[in-house]
């Protein structure tokens, strides 16, 4: 066998594609070609889907404008006053009110602390607080939670002491989007 034999032999196992028949070597090259196409279309729809959902449903700066916040730090304000200011003559009002603010497991130790504590030493001793905000900055905002700080000035008396004790204080106030409603779920003193 010459070496021109031996091309021809080589030439005769590889068959050209006008010698194949049938519908299965056209398909071949087409299902190969047509793999990554699909592959990158796929990710071209899941990046689209995914910005959509982005701008469209999540973007919390849109959903915490200057509107939430100043709805925030009024609900903290309402709430701190509410919770701090007390008369022992409409303790039940009193505490009402400010129940009104609460949620979560901060409105059960509310509930809790101002039946054991406040309520007997309001009566026993004619104790009377006044709350007044004096400042409050939102320190976090995201669309269904927001803590807020909040600067207090508070003056109490007693029957003991008739004039007015003044103190100031600074408050971390946890708040959560309750039912279209900011409450307070946590009071923490700083």
């Amino acid at each position: 066998m010459s070496e021109d034999d031996h091309d021809i032999d080589a030439a005769d196992d590889s068959p050209e594609p006008t010698e194949r028949s049938g519908p299965s070597a056209p398909r071949t090259r087409h299902k190969v070609k047509v793999v990554p196409v699909v592959l990158i279309l796929l990710l071209l729809i899941s990046a689209g889907a995914m910005a959509w959902l982005y701008f469209k449903q999540y973007r919390p700066d849109k959903q915490t404008d200057a509107g939430v916040a100043g709805a925030v730090v009024n609900a903290a304000s309402e709430g701190t006053v509410a919770l701090l200011s007390y008369s022992p003559d409409s303790l039940d009002k009193d505490f009402a009110a400010a129940k009104s603010h609460l949620s979560g497991d901060f409105l059960s130790y509310y509930n809790q602390f101002t039946e054991q504590i406040v309520a007997p030493a309001a009566k026993e001793k004619s104790l009377q607080t006044n709350a007044r905000v004096v400042g409050a900055a939102v320190s976090e905002l995201r669309p269904d939670s927001a803590v807020v700080l909040v600067l207090v000035d508070q003056s109490t008396t007693s029957k003991d002491n008739p004039d007015p004790a003044m103190s100031s204080s600074s408050v971390l106030v946890s708040l959560t989007k309750v039912n279209g409603k900011w409450l307070i779920t946590k009071f923490d003193p700083v």
